[in-house]
């Protein structure tokens, strides 16, 4: 596994109008050396794209294709998430204002010591403030 991936970045490679050559470049690495997720990943993925078709911003077909892609990607679901949820997950949360979901991605990066892929300003600033590497860089 090369890096945490988060929702945003995800729907930011899947979505064209949210594409940039940087997410390019964070796809390429997961799509070679493969990424780590908590498990809450598979729900927040489906449910964007969910409410992506329901907005007509992409039609249900361009969903399943989306999905069927992720699902051929070696992204591997961490299996210890839930141990930390209710201990450094919430710890986490407090310290940086996050929500717990949004935690769980800093959790994995943290303790797993690799590059986190995320948009998500709050949960960006938590990571660097943790010392954890935040991808795309800016």
């Amino acid at each position: 596994m090369s890096l945490v991936l988060d929702c945003s970045a995800t729907l930011a490679f899947l979505l064209e109008d949210e594409q940039t050559p940087a997410i390019a470049d964070v796809f390429d690495q997961v799509i070679q050396n493969g990424a780590i997720v908590p498990a809450l990943w598979h729900l927040e993925v489906a449910n964007s794209l969910c409410v992506s078709v329901r907005r007509k911003r992409i039609a249900s077909q361009a969903r399943d294709q989306f999905l069927g892609y992720l699902q051929k990607l070696d992204i591997v679901t961490d299996e210890e998430t839930r141990l930390h949820a209710w201990s450094a997950t919430v710890t986490l949360a407090d310290l940086h204002g996050l929500t717990v979901y949004d935690a769980a991605y800093l959790e994995l990066a943290q303790r797993l010591r690799l590059p986190l892929a995320t948009l998500d300003r709050a949960l960006a600033q938590a990571a660097r403030h943790s010392g954890v590497t935040v991808l795309p860089q800016r």
